[in-house]
Order: C-alpha cells, then sequence, then structure tokens
C-alpha cells in the first residue's frame, strides 16, 4: 500500500503488536503450567530463608553501614567514567587536540575526587 492514502498510520505496526501480545500470552502460560505441573512438597527446610548458603542471622530490617551506600556510588561513578571513555578512544584520532584535553580534564576531576575520598577514609572498611 501506499503509506500517503492508508487510512490507518498505525498499521506498519500491527505485526509488532502482534508478537508483543504473543510473547507475553507465552509468559504467562509458562508460568501457569510450570506452577500447576511443578513439585509441591513444601518443608520447613525449604522454607526458611538463607543468604549465601548460611544461616541468616540478624533481623531484615537492620541498618547498613552508610559505607557500603559510598563503595555503590563510587563503582556507578567509575562505571559511567569507563563508558565514556569507549567513545572517546573510538574516536580518538578524530577529536584532536580538542577531545585530548577534554578528556584529560574529564579524568583529572574524577582523580582529584578519588583522591578526595581516600583522604576522607570512604575506601577503607572496618573489621
Amino acid at each position: 500500500m501506499n503509506p500517503a492514502i492508508d487510512p490507518n498510520p498505525l498499521s506498519p505496526y500491527m505485526p509488532l503488536a502482534v508478537v508483543l501480545l504473543l510473547a507475553g500470552l507465552l509468559a504467562l502460560l509458562i508460568v501457569k503450567f510450570a506452577a500447576l505441573a511443578g513439585p509441591k512438597r513444601p518443608s520447613a527446610i525449604k522454607s526458611a530463608p538463607f543468604e549465601a548458603g548460611s544461616e541468616s542471622s540478624g533481623t531484615a530490617r537492620q541498618r547498613f553501614a552508610v559505607k557500603f551506600y559510598v563503595v555503590a556510588l563510587l563503582f556507578i561513578v567509575f562505571d559511567v567514567e569507563a563508558v565514556f571513555l569507549y567513545p572517546w578512544a573510538v574516536n580518538f584520532q578524530a577529536l584532536g587536540w580538542f577531545g585530548y584535553a577534554e578528556m584529560v580534564v574529564f579524568a583529572a576531576t574524577l582523580v582529584v575526587g578519588l583522591i578526595y575520598i581516600w583522604k576522607k577514609g570512604a575506601l577503607e572498611w572496618e573489621h
């Protein structure tokens, strides 16, 4: 059909809608079948929570140390740095000296931040 005279502009997306609907129905069908056909032998041991194969200790409501969150945020910051380094490295020659200087400023900012948190002791764990 000619797209200029097509009365329904959404008709090219109909196959995608059908595939998404079938995928959703298949997912529901598989989950339902697994629930019906799966073994049902509950026991106290199976129902008990565990942490990495060891007995759980304490309550689930206990507080985490702030250092845990600091390390998680630092991981994200340096992970994002790696994401920015890859396209820069791919286009290194095309960017020239300006691109090099921009990356030096970017990396220097992260290094200064790393030195700051290192001096503050954010990377030290208490035993």
